[in-house]
């Protein structure tokens, strides 16, 4: 489980970003805290999982409730603004889960890191030890929180802007854009 990769069979051809599945995931549970398990699947499959690791079997209703539950976990973490408070968090989230980085090989799948307690960990552990561990590079890499949740005004979509530039504060361009217009209207109906 978890290892996207070309192997595996249905992986991007970027390989296995665990920031984007991350993202994608801990939004489509946010937006939908029961998100069916087909539909976990759909976007399990979107970023790499083979079809073996997402039959019945390998990824049951419990592993659906059990990914669920840490996306949410993440989903919170998101919400962290302030460097020093997400930084403990992720190092209390690190410790929680024993995420020690290994490199695995299992079902077919090439070398791969994984930072779990082993090739048997659940989803959620799984999920939660990756998630934190490219959140923990990413606040590394740009000395800040690069992540939060948008702030225009009714969006809750939560993004992450690892690119160059100011701060990010904005899911899309397309939110950036309505609120400068709505910005630009505000001061346009006040000053004429």
């Amino acid at each position: 489980m978890g290892s996207g990769n070309a192997a595996g069979g249905g992986i991007a051809p970027h390989g296995f970003r665990p920031a984007e599945w991350m993202i994608d995931l801990a939004n489509a549970v946010r937006a939908a805290p029961e998100l069916p398990r087909e539909a976990l699947v759909a976007l399990l499959g979107r970023h790499g999982e083979s079809a073996d690791d997402l039959t019945e079997e390998a990824f049951s209703e419990r592993d659906a409730d059990e990914l669920r539950g840490a996306a949410a976990r993440i989903a919170g973490l998101l919400t962290v603004t302030d460097t020093d408070r997400a930084a403990h968090a992720l190092n209390e989230l690190m410790a929680a889960c024993g995420a020690r980085p290994r490199l695995s090989r299992h079902g077919g799948h090439p070398w791969h890191l994984h930072v779990d307690r082993g090739d048997d960990a659940g989803w959620g552990d799984w999920f939660l030890a990756s998630s934190a561990l490219a959140l923990a590079q990413i606040l590394t890499e740009c000395g800040r929180v690069p992540w939060g949740e948008c702030a225009a005004s009714g969006c809750i979509t939560l993004y992450l802007g690892t690119g160059p530039g100011s701060a990010r504060r904005y899911c899309s361009t397309a939110c950036a854009t309505r609120e400068r217009v709505a910005a630009h209207r505000r001061r346009m109906k006040v000053g004429g």
